[in-house]
């Protein structure tokens, strides 16, 4: 049997020279931001019945039936 490495073990080796380490960890704190958004009912909250047919959505309308 060859005492060398195997091809299994060269492709070990390599991937555990790339990826042999996890990154650092990251905290919780560390991806959440906390972003004080405007009270509902501004501008854009408001509903408009005039304008709401432009957001209606229907296959036979969109295929043209």
């Amino acid at each position: 049997m060859n005492k060398g490495l195997s091809a299994e073990d060269a492709e070990a080796a390599v991937r555990h020279a790339r990826f042999g380490r996890l990154p650092e960890r990251i905290r919780v704190e560390d991806m959440t931001e906390a972003v004080e958004a405007a009270p509902a009912g501004g501008a854009n909250g408001s509903y408009n019945p005039e304008g709401s047919w432009k957001y209606y959505s229907c296959l036979v309308l969109d295929l043209g039936l």
